[in-house]
């Protein structure tokens, strides 16, 4: 089964689209404030066609929208990410100072053109549209979006740093009294981790987990799932079950890993004298508790047996000698999988701290 990370490319255009819209909504809301303000000292509009400065406004939000948001998309949040901040700040002031003055340019020739009905380089026209853009308007208008960025920026930064999804869950304040809800976890641990980190040392090990877990985020993504925590080696992965369950996304996303890491096998093993990342998995469905923890620094968890019973779950695949692990509640609740997958019984086994046996189930693909 071949998989591509064409989804970082839909989720970074969704991205772009979230933006677009927001700004459109900001400079209808300056049109407006503007609009309001003229009518309070009854300014006298004449001839003005009030409705194609509304659309000169909105064709502003939407230009600006596109090419700044692929810019904050594309560029800058890796910018951000990758390079110092200073050195960051600095290429996103000159891009956005460049974007700023040629989205200005260009409505603002749209709207003299259309008040003094010229074509749009009549020489009236371009006077007209050079003091505005040296005015005292324009400049205030320049700081006014530079703010509207650097919130689009935080926003973007703070939405990754919560995962996708979980931080309109956190401003809704979803969590913020503890609910008992079903979840579905994964827990992926790094095969060989001690010894790949004593072949390589601590900073070259740092800069492996860091490669292996952008290799591995667009499975996530496209599989719909959210990084609840990344502990060391470890990262575990959680759904809500109705979008673990549809089109098997729980397994989908361990099999998408294993074959984006297969993809970028020769360069890892030249990068990292011939360490290649792989990783087992333990995967569980039940309840847990969710709900905001924290003091000086907030965040949702998750606490219930489903994760310590995951965790056992994953131990085992060493053991058995398998990369996957699923429980028999799991492989019930994702019935029918013969159609994709064909689930293969390792048996029962006790779990440390649990009374009964849990039947253990891998599969192939």
């Amino acid at each position: 089964m071949k998989y591509s990370k064409s989804i970082v490319s839909s989720k970074q255009l969704k991205k772009v689209g979230w933006i677009t819209l927001f700004w459109i909504l900001v400079s209808f809301l300056q049109y407006s404030n503007g609009y309001a303000t003229l009518l309070y000292f009854d300014f006298d509009f004449g001839e003005v066609n009030r409705n194609e400065f509304l659309l000169g406004s909105l064709i502003t939000g939407l230009t600006a929208g596109i090419m700044g948001g692929s810019f904050i998309v594309f560029f800058w949040e890796r910018w951000l990410r990758t390079k110092s901040y200073r050195k960051s700040l600095f290429y996103i002031w000159v891009t956005f100072t460049f974007i700023y003055f040629l989205v200005t340019i260009l409505s603002q020739f749209y709207i003299h053109s259309v008040v003094l009905n010229q074509p749009v380089f009549n020489p009236e026209v371009s006077n007209n549209v050079m003091n505005d853009v040296k005015s005292v308007a324009n400049i205030y208008g320049y700081f006014f979006w530079m703010f509207v960025v650097l919130i689009s920026l935080i926003a973007l930064l703070v939405n990754d740093k919560y995962g996708p999804g979980v931080f309109a869950d956190f401003l809704m304040g979803k969590y913020f009294h503890p609910k008992r809800e079903a979840r579905i976890f994964m827990f992926l641990d790094l095969r060989s981790s001690t010894t790949i980190a004593e072949n390589l040392g601590e900073e070259k090990y740092f800069d492996f987990l860091k490669e292996v877990y952008a290799d591995i985020t667009p499975a996530i993504l496209h599989t719909e799932g959210e990084v609840y925590q990344y502990v060391g080696d470890e990262v575990v992965i959680s759904w809500k079950p109705n979008i673990g369950q549809r089109n098997f996304n729980v397994i989908n996303c361990f099999f998408r890993i294993e074959e984006y890491l297969q993809q970028k096998s020769a360069y890892y093993q030249n990068k990292y004298h011939g360490n290649q990342p792989q990783f087992k998995a333990g995967i569980h469905l039940g309840n847990v508790m969710a709900g905001e923890i924290g003091v000086i620094k907030r965040e949702i968890a998750y606490s219930g047996d489903v994760l310590n019973t995951t965790a056992r779950i994953q131990g085992k695949c060493n053991e058995l000698g398998v990369n996957i692990l699923l429980s028999e509640y799991l492989i019930e609740f994702l019935t029918p999988l013969s159609s994709v997958f064909e689930p293969v019984s390792m048996g029962s086994y006790p779990l440390r701290g649990k009374q009964s046996q849990v039947q253990l189930f891998t599969l192939q693909a």
